[in-house]
């Protein structure tokens, strides 16, 4: 007997990373092992050393195959076993292991948008759609296009056993959006990234693309985040901590150090328009949609909880935005003595 184990890995494709996955045929009670890849097909190596090693990571069960099969999100290694230059994952687990004390939890919440012969889900052929307004959690066949495939995708995340939270319509037609966490830094990447695994697999079967283009509808359209929702043990115990991760985010270079890193094409969404920030301009608020991190209306009147950081693409490695995060906010609870 075997089962199929199907390896899934970051690439090297610039500005914005793709997934890749091929499958492996092991016999049942088989241990799942590295594996190798050719780098020069995927922007990692060149074609005289192009040699590379996939290191298994995290495992589900394979929704889609069923049975005993699984998905396997891996590193990427050198032969020589070092973590690839490509290998995001590997310095998320460096700051998260030193900052495990103060104990970080994320909530991500993924947009995204479907295409079909080239445009948005629901935009007529040649023209556009009705304006945004009641699209947003909408319901009916005139403002919401593909939660066939949304609902399809959901089912298979719960039954991979990902934490994924929920699902809704986006303020676009044919945008919407899943939530993965509350989970550690580490885990609440690796459910993303398999997440999105999943929804590009299940829109194949309905011959539609999912995108997470930032801003995949020129004009007066919302462009596609990935809203970013943090906390530690002392920000989920007392507002003084709440206050200084703000004001750590925004202090010196960290604005720009975040924001560079939070996805190719942020200009093109954060424009101050759309509930969003100006890019070059931090900014931090009670229940404020425009500003670059939110503080939820309900944690200023409990005095604790959490943070949203506003700035991230719906494109952003998952890895970098939770090792930013931890590492800034994290590092000034410890200077200020708030853990």
């Amino acid at each position: 007997m075997t089962f199929k184990a199907e390896y899934i890995w970051i690439d090297g494709t610039e500005p914005t990373a793709k997934l890749r996955s091929k499958t492996r045929v092991l016999a049942d009670g088989a241990e799942l092992p590295i594996w190798g890849f050719d780098g020069s097909s995927t922007n990692q190596a060149d074609g005289h050393s192009s040699d590379l090693v996939l290191k298994p990571v995290f495992t589900c069960p394979d929704p889609i195959r069923g049975g005993d099969n699984v998905l396997v999100m891996c590193e990427v290694l050198n032969i020589d076993m070092t973590p690839h230059r490509t290998n995001t994952r590997a310095l998320l687990t460096e700051v998260a292991e030193k900052y495990a004390d103060q104990d970080p939890w994320f909530g991500i919440e993924q947009e995204y948008t479907f295409f079909k012969e080239g445009r948005p889900l629901g935009f007529p052929t040649g023209g556009f759609p009705a304006p945004q307004g009641g699209y947003y959690c909408g319901v009916g066949a005139d403002e919401v296009f593909g939660r066939d495939i949304v609902e399809k995708h959901l089912d298979l995340c719960l039954e991979a056993g990902l934490k994924v939270s929920g699902i809704n319509a986006e303020v676009m037609p044919g945008q919407w959006e899943f939530q993965v966490g509350a989970a550690g830094p580490v885990e609440v990447a690796d459910h993303l990234w398999v997440a999105r695994w999943l929804l590009y697999r299940v829109a194949e079967d309905f011959g539609v693309a999912a995108t997470l283009d930032p801003k995949p509808a020129k004009g007066d359209w919302n462009g596609a985040g990935a809203h970013t929702n943090f906390s530690t043990k002392a920000m989920r115990e007392g507002y003084d901590a709440i206050i200084a991760a703000c004001e750590a985010l925004g202090e010196g270079d960290k604005p720009l150090e975040h924001v560079k890193q939070y996805g190719h094409g942020i200009e093109d969404r954060l424009t101050g328009h759309h509930e969003t920030a100006p890019w070059n301009k931090y900014s931090y608020g009670v229940s404020d949609r425009g500003a670059s991190v939110r503080i939820p209306w309900q944690v200023e009147v409990d005095k604790k909880g959490y943070i949203e950081d506003r700035r991230p693409n719906a494109n952003v490695d998952p890895y970098v935005v939770t090792r930013l995060l931890v590492d800034t906010c994290c590092a000034a609870l410890e200077k200020a003595g708030l853990v």
